[in-house]
């Protein structure tokens, strides 16, 4: 009985939580609007990246929106359709009949969703910190290219394909004959209209204006060539009734496309909730927000959309509209419902070049130029990370360019561990205190020698401290004594490496001390027990006051050391 009133009470007080306050309710409303209206082209663009119906982004705009503003904890967050997520599941999707496509998307949409709920479950939001800045700056900047590419065709009229973006780019090149003059007159008047009014009080409802400008010119001139959204597909009237995919179309690929959707999604969600503070100074909870975009693509693929996430364009619009809760995004999703239900039979007739010159247009200006130099002025291995994400989303597909971004953030931090681990000697003085230096390439005989590690002690920083120790070779009975504060557990590789040295020691008559351990470390060398059984090894535990455990382990070493003499 206590449990079933607890749940109520925590409902109650969700329910609370989310609730519209009166004060702010007129102000969302109208913030919504805007976001609304930029939603038409954006969302019908990433219909055609996804390689479907412009009309499933078209829902993927309404029900994002409203589920994931019902849950998120950055409370001014809009989550709705992405270039980047359209274009992963486009991606995944591509070998699927044209037929079958869309019902491949649903089912896409709804496994990403399911994914991002159980990252939120298993609380997985520490975890998108570990990936790179170059890592993830080299895959938007191929994405970016790959919408550019991919697009050159549709904004000239032309039907040339391709099995990438670069390649269908290269086939329009080869064959300029394909490319229909009336068809690349309205591609290139959305743009020119769309850079026109980036720098004006329409910027908010430019792509809108480059849709309708040159498809109302595509109408009144007759222009059969141009297509039209309703030649890819039907435009349905009214909103879609909730449906589940069919299973049939589930595949490895299809999977492996969701996986990449979802780590897409959850990535760039966790920047964008950074760049939206909450006004009432609260602090977003990353794994919240991972059930928030799971929760906006579990609606979208059952209410017949596709892969939805937080969306930084529409995010900083909804702000500069004066967005104050969640309730803007929101309504958002609820004004492009109605704006689909009374439009629906107008949104069938827009030229196809246009929303072609709205996803080109939206790309070069997503090319963060600045942070490109900054990178390329920083390390080599920034450098490389960059250009190999780039170069991997440029040629391969977009599920495998993540998955091996992934591989390569890994690699990353274990060569970074590696890169920073040091080696230095502490030099006990007087006052108690102690002075560092290098330490010495080899050992001294007859000497006690106090050491400390910078770094990480993990796989290839274990390796690494095995390279950067004394060298006790040649020497008689040395003493070592090795600094170990502050590590939380050692590894496998660890005991390896430090069962391997204390051997070492040994066989030139020399003791190993290992200090200011930790007491769980502690106890976990007594239980393993390599590092004792390899040589004369002695443990001394930390203590409260910092130094004082490595002071009385190398006064015991120097001891020992005198009595060797």
């Amino acid at each position: 009985m206590d449990a079933k009133r607890g749940s109520l009470s925590s409902v109650r007080g969700w329910l609370t939580g989310i609730a519209p306050k009166r004060a702010t309710l007129k102000q969302d409303l109208v913030a919504g609007l805007p976001g609304a209206i930029s939603s038409v082209p954006d969302g019908m663009a990433a219909g055609v990246l996804a390689g479907v119906n412009p009309v499933h982004g078209l829902y993927a705009s309404i029900f994002g929106p409203v589920g994931g503003g019902l849950t998120a904890s950055s409370k001014l967050m809009v989550i709705t359709t992405t270039s980047a997520a359209a274009l992963a599941a486009g991606s995944a999707v591509a070998g699927v009949p044209p037929d079958r496509r869309s019902e491949a998307l649903f089912l896409l949409t709804l496994i990403a969703g399911g994914l991002m709920v159980v990252a939120a479950v298993l609380r997985l939001g520490r975890f998108t910190r570990f990936v790179p800045h170059s890592v993830m700056i080299g895959f938007l900047t191929g994405v970016a290219c790959n919408i550019v590419l991919g697009q050159l065709p549709d904004l000239a009229g032309s039907d040339v394909s391709g099995d990438f973006a670069l390649d269908k780019a290269w086939n329009l090149l080869l064959d300029l004959g394909s490319v229909d003059l009336a068809s690349l007159l309205a591609g290139a008047a959305a743009a020119a209209i769309l850079v026109v009014l980036a720098r004006s009080r329409l910027a908010p409802y430019s792509a809108l204006i480059g849709l309708v400008i040159p498809t109302v010119a595509v109408i009144a001139l007759e222009a059969a060539s141009v297509l039209r959204v309703r030649d890819v597909g039907h435009i349905p009237q009214g909103l879609p009734m909730p449906g589940l995919p069919h299973l049939s179309e589930l595949s490895v690929s299809l999977v492996s496309g969701a996986c990449a959707v979802a780590a897409l999604v959850l990535i760039q969600g966790a920047g964008v909730s950074e760049s939206a503070p909450n006004p009432d100074g609260s602090r977003s909870e990353p794994n919240r927000d991972f059930l928030a975009q799971g929760v906006g693509n579990l609606l979208s693929g059952l209410f017949r959309g596709q892969p939805v996430g937080g969306s930084v364009g529409q995010t900083a619009l909804s702000v500069a509209a004066g967005a104050r809760t969640r309730w803007a995004a929101i309504f958002s999703g609820i004004w492009m419902a109605i704006i689909l239900l009374a439009f629906s039979g107008i949104v069938g007739a827009v030229a196809m070049p246009t929303l072609a010159a709205v996803l080109i247009v939206a790309a070069i200006g997503s090319l963060r130029t600045g942070q490109l130099r900054a990178i390329m002025r920083t390390s080599r291995i920034s450098q490389i990370a960059v250009c190999a994400t780039f170069i991997a989303t440029l040629l391969l597909p977009v599920a495998a360019a993540v998955g091996l971004g992934v591989v390569f953030a890994l690699l990353m931090q274990l060569n970074r561990e590696a890169l920073d681990l040091r080696v230095v000697e502490l030099v006990p003085n007087d006052s108690g205190s102690f002075t560092e230096q290098p330490a010495a390439p080899r050992l001294e005989s007859r000497r006690a020698v106090l050491l400390d590690v910078y770094g990480s002690l993990y796989y290839a920083g274990a390796r690494t401290l095995q390279a950067h120790l004394p060298d006790p070779e040649g020497s008689v009975s040395p003493a070592v004594v090795l600094r170990l504060r502050g590590r939380a557990l050692l590894g496998a590789t660890s005991y390896a490496v430090l069962s391997d040295y204390a051997a070492r020691i040994a066989a030139v008559g020399g003791r190993f001390y290992l200090t200011g351990l930790d007491a769980e470390v502690l106890a976990q060398v007594q239980r393993n027990r390599t590092v004792e059984n390899a040589g004369d090894v002695r443990l001394f535990q930390a203590t409260e006051v910092i130094g004082e455990a490595s002071l009385t382990a190398y006064r015991h070493a120097e001891e020992w050391v005198s009595a060797q003499n």
